[in-house]
């Protein structure tokens, strides 16, 4: 991997990792566009350690929500005062809710690293979820906001998140989708699913960096990556909270459905391959 593979794929993830439209879909067509193997470990190592500059730009833009947040819930255990402060509670749903997908993380290594990493499962999952983001959207009550999160809001959505471990799914169109489905208003949804990406995104990062790191591929690149993921991100994060307070996420359905109809017909005619 090069330089430029690196600057394309930063590009890649820092555009598509928070937005509804699958990360880890759009790196493999991006991989497969610059002739690396999907399959290799390496790759899949390289993907997740430049994941880190992704989730770094969003720990920077809510620096503050996230230190008046951690500083709360480390109050709230010696101070029964504070335990019932929004603060305090997001802290633990935080926790809670990435509970789920750091099991399924584990659990499932071998198989998001290996028979999902197909583009027939990016082209169906792109199609697929699409229907679960229209129907979101249309029962949508947007009724409760922040104040208003409970536990098991917490644990739903995190749940839904596994789903994000299939390419094409999206992690913040799972979880989005699951929060408006429980009545949130789309931005509470939203930085809910910015918060929730923080743990796993960082576990994955952590878990997969010393593959990263043994001799295969070069730091240079590796850091050129997470540098302009870290960038394209932040401005993805910035423009997507100020969207979705004023539009749906059902705006991106077309360009899902789209792409997803374009691979299947590029894998049916023989132009690409699936791994």
């Amino acid at each position: 991997m090069d330089y430029f593979d690196a600057v394309v794929l930063g590009i890649v993830e820092g555009l598509t990792e928070f937005l509804p439209v699958s990360s880890t879909g759009h790196l493999t067509i991006a991989e497969k566009a610059l002739g690396l193997d999907v399959d290799d470990p390496a790759v899949t190592a390289y993907t997740a350690v430049i994941q880190m500059g992704a989730i770094l730009a969003v720990v920077v833009y809510f620096a503050r929500d996230i230190a008046r947040i951690a500083t709360a819930w480390a109050r709230g255990l010696f101070d029964a005062e504070l335990r019932g402060t929004v603060d305090h509670r997001m802290g633990w749903y935080v926790i809670v809710g990435s509970i789920p997908i750091g099991l399924a993380g584990l659990l499932l290594k071998d198989l998001i690293t290996g028979d999902l990493r197909s583009l027939w499962v990016v082209a169906v999952a792109l199609i697929a979820w699409s229907s679960v983001l229209w129907l979101a959207e249309r029962v949508a009550t947007q009724e409760r906001s922040e104040k208003e999160l409970t536990l098991r809001d917490a644990v739903v959505v995190g749940c839904v998140q596994i789903f994000s471990l299939v390419p094409g799914v999206s992690r913040s169109g799972a979880t989005i989708s699951a929060g408006l489905f429980l009545g949130l208003d789309r931005l509470t949804a939203t930085r809910l699913s910015f918060f929730l990406s923080i743990p796993a995104l960082l576990a994955a990062g952590v878990y997969e960096l010393p593959e990263a790191l043994d001799g295969s591929l070069d730091v240079g690149p590796m850091i050129v990556g997470a540098v302009v993921a870290f960038l394209v991100a932040y401005a993805s994060v910035a423009w997507l909270l100020k969207f979705v307070a004023h539009h749906t996420i059902a705006w991106f359905i077309p360009y899902r459905i789209a792409l997803g109809v374009i691979i299947l017909v590029l894998l049916g005619a023989g132009v690409i391959s699936a791994t």
